[in-house]
């Protein structure tokens, strides 16, 4: 397991680093620099500029062999997919039983019925007003710093 994380671990440093590694001149020269080379613990690992593919290269007693490191990401995404996908059915079995969504969770808004345009909501008065009195704070504080500052310049002049 450890070892699997570590080699995750390499495969991500090797896809951040190829650029640098290719300008500190560590890739293999071939005529069109396809694989990156990189010293790994057991060997060295490959990186195929072309396809992203990883393969970790060792030594063996007949030469030197490359295995494919396996790529999580694919399996990741897949049960991202998965679970969303799940997730929204538990929502709308929830709200299809008058259920409450748990948290924050708020159900996925429909889009508007062909024909009819989206409803923006405009912000009420009283939120209007919270904004306006911000910004007049902030305005007052960066007038207020801009005249201590020249004040200060001044002075020291």
């Amino acid at each position: 397991m450890i070892r699997t994380v570590a080699l995750a671990f390499i495969v991500v440093a090797l896809a951040l680093a190829g650029p640098a590694a290719r300008a500190q001149g560590i890739s293999v020269e071939s005529e069109d620099n396809r694989y990156t080379f990189n010293r790994a613990d057991d060997g060295y690992l490959r990186l195929d500029g072309r396809t992203g593919q990883v393969s970790i290269c060792t030594r063996r007693s007949v030469g030197w062999a490359c295995q494919a490191v396996p790529d999580e990401r694919v399996a990741l995404e897949a049960e991202i997919a998965r679970l969303q996908g799940e997730n929204a059915a538990l929502k709308k079995d929830l709200i299809a039983r008058n259920l409450p969504l748990p948290g924050t969770v708020k159900p996925e808004q429909s889009p508007p019925p062909k024909g009819e345009e989206p409803r923006v909501q405009l912000p009420s008065d009283a939120e209007l007003n919270k904004v306006m009195n911000f910004m007049e704070k902030v305005w007052r504080r960066l007038v207020e710093m801009i005249v201590t500052l020249q004040k200060d310049m001044l002075n020291k002049t």
